[in-house]
């Protein structure tokens, strides 16, 4: 095959694996869904004894049928990108691989000896559900404004923490050993529970001013849910705002799913012809 058929036949694999506009690239990623449904299905219905004694034969086929596809899929996005380990060390290369591989490490284990650890690492087949995320395009944004707002939520979680050990060290000292609080983690321990309303009731004050120290606290707890809820709100409805566009006086909102064959950057503007992130020209076939 010729330089210039080896690059247009990469370059329509690429289009049909990393974007959805056209009709190939859609019926990729149902197929794709419904492959991950149905690994996570078999997952669930091999951890049945009553199932897995039954039909065992068939899990285990099929099984090996969509990790076979998924193992394709993988060398497929390798392949197809001129930077390979943009995809390889990202947060989804790394997840597609590690949900591919538990299938075949049992090869190397062999003996009654190493059957527990086999199915523990096959359990890892779960992570399959992780690589939805790709297509769900909401969930980029709410990654986006999880990361944007960890600052914030990091100094609201140390907050948090500097408000346990404080009531927890008063707990300590208002109801002592007596009432189950033995020493000032534990009772911190219980500060956090009670606070984040969960309540195991493995330990209780009885001291008046204990209890009102604890309905105080679960009333917090009501409040403090509210504020990380809070926060990565208003960072999603920030970056909703930036993928609007305005065209003829009214709002657009970026549906454009084309990825760059060099770097892999998403989230083209439907007139670009170069990449934002690499400079790259986005409907070039050479290599």
């Amino acid at each position: 095959m010729t330089k210039e058929g080896t690059s247009l036949w990469r370059r329509k694999l690429h289009d049909i694996i990393y974007e959805a506009d056209t009709p190939a690239g859609k019926l990729f990623d149902v197929v794709l869904l419904i492959l991950i449904l149905a690994s996570i299905a078999l997952v669930m219905l091999e951890s049945v004894k009553s199932l897995d004694v039954k039909y065992h034969d068939i899990f285990e086929i099929g099984e090996w049928i969509i990790t076979i596809f998924f193992t394709f899929e993988y060398f497929a996005r390798i392949i197809t990108i001129k930077k390979p380990t943009t995809y390889i060390f990202s947060f989804y290369g790394l997840i597609d691989f590690f949900s591919t591989i538990p299938q075949y490490l049992a090869f190397f284990f062999i003996g009654s000896n190493a059957l527990l650890t086999v199915r523990a690492l096959r359990l890892l087949r779960v992570f399959r559900i992780l690589k939805i995320t790709r297509y769900v395009g909401e969930s980029n944004k709410l990654s986006k404004a999880l990361k944007d707002s960890r600052a914030k939520i990091s100094i609201f979680l140390f907050a948090v923490l500097i408000l346990c050990i404080i009531a927890g060290t008063l707990m300590y000292m208002i109801e002592g050993e007596q009432s189950g609080f033995t020493s000032i983690p534990v009772s911190v321990y219980w500060c956090i529970v009670t606070l984040t309303t969960v309540g195991f009731g493995d330990i209780a004050p009885v001291t008046p001013l204990g209890q009102l120290i604890a309905a105080i606290i679960m009333i917090l707890g009501y409040g403090i849910i509210a504020v990380p809820t809070g926060i990565v709100s208003a960072e999603y409805a920030k970056d909703m705002n930036t993928d609007k566009i305005t065209i003829d006086g009214e709002d657009y909102v970026h549906m454009n799913t084309q990825a760059c064959v060099n770097c892999n950057a998403k989230k083209h503007r439907d007139d670009a012809d170069f990449c934002h992130k690499c400079g790259h020209t986005l409907n070039d076939t050479d290599d």
